[in-house]
């Protein structure tokens, strides 16, 4: 059973994708700040972290930049409301970048395609 680790301050959303990620077949812990997600990671790697971009206190693209200085191995997967940061250079280092939408589909997706090594 593969460990997700989800950061997003939305603690509604959070809890969605905890209840249909569980549902997936996942094991999933989540924490509403940038910097809980670091610690997370130093003290027990998850084998994937989707992180938001928009938190307050430290951003998501300033914590992405930390944590693969901690583990330059993890995969990550960006999922925002804002699709501009796509374009910003500093987000290019996570494995794959998704905008939030109501239909967890495009997600789901892209976790299973990180997890498996395909190409997102």
């Amino acid at each position: 059973m593969k460990n997700i680790l989800i950061a997003d301050d939305d603690q509604n959303l959070a809890l969605l994708y905890e209840q249909e990620l569980t549902d997936e077949g996942y094991r999933v812990d989540v924490v509403h700040d940038a910097q809980t997600a670091i610690e997370r990671v130093k003290e027990n790697p998850p084998d994937l972290l989707i992180l938001d971009i928009r938190m307050p206190g430290m951003d998501g693209i300033e914590a992405l930049n930390h944590i693969l200085g901690i583990n330059n191995q993890l995969p990550v997967i960006l999922n925002t409301a804002y699709s501009n940061h796509k374009d910003n250079y500093l987000t290019w280092s996570a494995n794959a970048y998704v905008v939030k939408s109501s239909d967890l589909s495009k997600l789901k997706t892209a976790i299973n395609d990180v997890l498996t090594g395909e190409e997102v």
